[in-house]
């Protein structure tokens, strides 16, 4: 997945954001003048330009509800059902702020029933054109064609790693070139090319929009001039671990090489103004997120001791690794048995037996998260960035993953990419894939990423996907 601009999208993603714009701008005009057509009701009174702001309103708070509940996220997995559902949830949730904010018009105010037929017409109409989307592929013509150059180890991290049809939305692939020095276990089931001719030619002949050098031996074996041929052709080239950062969200750790990190872009944020606040703002964020959860953390409390006796501890405490390797104490709701590491230290994992029953829920839905408000407010901690792990288990995970000590660079957080794209790793191989995750945010580190990421948390916590 690439930056979380929109100028960085495909047109097919813009598309889809721009036409439904237009049909939730489309849908209040519609009720208000068939309204006057039908009954010569008192929208007569309501002046055109005046319509035209409410639409954009209108228009834009769906939107801004629709990115919050994940429906322009390009790989969301759901079936069509489960699209329609965020879809109402989408219509309703900006229905009651526009109820809220209607007041504000004053002697136009609009009647709560035009709203709400309003927002009834937008749900038919979005339900209709992604109904209409899904049944004819309608964005399917966008995507580049690929040429991959290598058929080695390297390539066939895209044949094992990008897969499903969910993972090439943006892209196909033509084939796999055969290089000089290619790992013979490489590409087993999708196309290999023995190009005997000039790459430029095939390129050309076979309308290549984009060509990723993939090959395993680098050295006296990438054929330049060819490549520049291609690229003043239009064709854009891209090396293997751009194109995997850029369509999947993560970092290759793995194929990742010195001169890569040091003449790459990110790595480091440049705002200095940004690095200044950043305390105060999440001291704020934490402030107001403490003043609208503290009913359901009192709540939590009461349940963890109802359900464990009034004796048993609702919170519990537990050194992790901070910013620049610094030791803290992280705070949580305690969904776990008292006895649970009686065996010594180990990795939370799906469906762990010392999870409580209350605990499943607490996780469920990240409520037992909330209590490290605290260590934002201290600033042991932002409200983004890498999940902070145990010293038992950082010391042995920098030995045997190249790269790992880096995500202590930045400050951890109460949510992060990692979070979002994997679920709990109980192994050595599961902190490697969440590494991936780690330097991708850490590369890419901006606010409107951080603000990405909080608006799918909300999604995670509203639909109880919490892992």
């Amino acid at each position: 997945m690439s930056s979380p601009k929109f100028r960085d999208l495909s047109i097919a993603s813009k598309s889809l954001i721009l036409i439904e714009f237009f049909l939730f701008l489309g849908a209040l005009p519609f009720v208000v003048y068939g309204s006057r057509l039908l009954m010569e009701s008192q929208f007569s009174v309501i002046p055109d330009n005046y319509l035209l702001v409410y639409s954009v309103v209108f228009a834009l708070l769906n939107q801004l509800t629709s990115l919050a509940l994940g429906l322009y996220n390009s790989k969301l997995r759901v079936n069509f059902r489960g699209v329609i559902r965020r879809v109402l949830m989408c219509v309703a949730v900006a229905f009651f702020i526009l109820t809220i904010i209607n007041p504000l018009y004053g002697d136009y105010a609009l009647p709560i029933e035009v709203l709400a037929i309003a927002s009834l017409v937008s749900f038919i109409l979005i339900s209709s054109f992604r109904y209409l989307t899904v049944q004819i592929d309608f964005f399917g013509f966008n995507k580049r064609i690929v040429l991959v150059l290598g058929a080695g180890e390297r390539a066939s991290i895209i044949e094992r790693r990008m897969r499903r049809d969910v993972d090439r939305q943006s892209f196909s692939v033509h084939g796999y070139v055969v290089m000089n020095g290619d790992a013979e276990e490489g590409i087993k089931q999708e196309t290999r090319i023995e190009l005997k001719g000039s790459l430029v030619n095939y390129a050309l002949n076979h309308q290549i929009d984009e060509i990723v050098v993939a090959s395993d031996e680098r050295r006296n074996n990438i054929p330049i001039d060819e490549l520049f041929a291609c690229k003043i052709r239009g064709i854009e080239i891209t090396e293997i671990l751009d194109f995997i950062e850029r369509e999947t969200g993560q970092i290759a750790v793995n194929l990742i090489y010195p001169s890569w990190v040091i003449y790459s872009n990110g790595f480091a944020s440049a705002n200095h103004l940004r690095n200044t606040l950043d305390w105060i703002f999440n001291a704020v964020m934490a402030s107001i997120l403490l003043m609208v959860t503290w009913p359901i953390m009192l709540l939590t409390a009461l349940l963890i001791k109802l359900d464990e006796g009034l004796k048993a501890p609702v919170f519990y405490f537990q050194e992790r690794v901070g910013l620049d390797g610094e030791p803290f104490n992280i705070i949580k709701f305690r969904s776990m048995r008292l006895d649970a590491e009686k065996f010594g230290a180990q990795m939370a994992s799906e469906d762990d037996p010392r999870v409580t029953k209350i605990g499943n829920i607490l996780r469920k839905y990240r409520i037992d998260e909330l209590p490290q408000i605290y260590n934002v407010i201290r600033g042991d901690m932002g409200f983004v960035g890498p999940r902070p792990e145990r010293p038992e288990f950082v010391q042995s995970l920098i030995k045997n993953i190249p790269y790992y000590n880096e995500r202590h660079n930045v400050k951890p957080g109460l949510t992060g990419w990692a979070q979002l794209k994997y679920p709990y790793g109980a192994t050595e191989a599961d902190s490697l894939e969440k590494l991936k995750y780690d330097l991708y945010y850490i590369k890419h580190r901006s606010f409107m990423l951080d603000l990405l990421i909080l608006i799918r948390t909300v999604e995670i916590v509203l639909f109880g996907k919490g892992r």
